[in-house]
């Protein structure tokens, strides 16, 4: 009985315990992570040892795979020359948007680049797409997306590198010799007995073709039958880098079809229209591409008073 007498009391005390007396019996919280008054670089590697700072500069760091750079390591040999560009891309730019810049890129035989650069006017989402084809048939796509603009560096940039499935090839080559890169860089639409249209709001695509034997660059904006005469180049290069990164193609919304400004342009051939030279536009020299401007303001409504009929 004694026994018994004791082992009830000694619940009646835990259950009329205080909250003071109960801390007796919690567990000790163990706090994972570094201290608080860790540096930044020695919590990254937290709890092993921080590391050498000179290590930073002397060891070497893993090299990026040849989807990055498919054309690097070459050498210029003698009698060849790198190319030069005049899409108003510098070379500092492409750095900043973290691609090796076009004016590096060593081509030779039937190798080739195809880039497209997208600039709608309504935000500053911009998109640089390069398809590059080596002398081997490999075949690799490269995409960047950030906000360009309002501040020195790409606000949310995302990238990627990827190889295209073998047997690619030959779509890309077959638009080498397509005609858009054969009409003026810049364009107006010309309608039968209308006015000429002006650009107010659309997408600007500026598209390159890179070979051995040199670069040229065209730029289609806005309207649609401007956008139709290059929909050949921008459903390929596009759509090769659909479905590599979920924000990426959160931009293309409608993907990568084109057949409503291929549309828009036979009409305007057939209909006795056409593209005329752009007489006020400027070529861009390297460095000076267009300066971005951040996005307007969404417009709001004024709220309705209440009970007044609904539009």
């Amino acid at each position: 009985m004694p026994a018994i007498h004791r082992i009830i009391t000694g619940m009646l005390v835990l259950a009329f315990a205080t909250p003071a007396d109960a801390q007796f019996f919690r567990r000790r919280v163990i706090e994972i992570g570094p201290p608080k008054d860790t540096p930044p670089y020695e919590a990254e590697v937290w709890p092993f040892p921080p590391p050498d700072p000179k290590s930073w500069w002397d060891e070497k760091w893993p090299k990026a795979g040849e989807e990055a750079d498919p054309f690097g390591g070459r050498r210029v040999r003698r009698g060849e020359r790198l190319p030069s560009i005049d899409n108003g891309v510098d070379a500092s730019t492409y750095r900043l948007w973290g691609l090796m810049p076009l004016q590096w890129q060593l081509l030779r035989g039937d190798e080739m680049i195809l880039e497209v650069w997208t600039r709608p006017t309504a935000t500053v989402r911009q998109t640089v797409t390069r398809v590059s084809v080596r002398g081997d048939d490999r075949v690799f796509v490269q995409g960047r997306a950030g906000l360009a603009c309002c501040e020195a560096g790409i606000g949310r940039r995302l990238g990627f590198d990827r190889e295209l499935p073998a047997g690619s090839a030959d779509r890309f080559h077959s638009l080498r010799n397509h005609w858009v890169w054969k009409s003026p860089r810049d364009v107006r639409v010309a309608e039968a007995g209308a006015a000429e249209a002006v650009c107010v709001e659309g997408v600007a695509y500026d598209m390159t073709l890179l070979t051995a034997q040199g670069a040229r660059t065209v730029r289609r904006a806005c309207d649609l039958a401007e956008v139709g005469e290059g929909s050949e180049v921008l459903e390929a290069v596009i759509g090769a880098s659909l479905g590599q990164d979920p924000r990426y193609d959160l931009i293309f919304r409608g993907g990568a079809d084109f057949s409503a400004a291929r549309t828009a342009y036979r009409q305007l051939i057939e209909s006795g229209g056409q593209l005329k030279p752009d007489t006020q536009s400027r070529f861009r020299p390297p460095g000076q591409e267009p300066q971005p401007e951040p996005e307007p303001d969404p417009v709001t409504r004024p709220a309705a008073p209440a009970g007044a009929p609904r539009p």
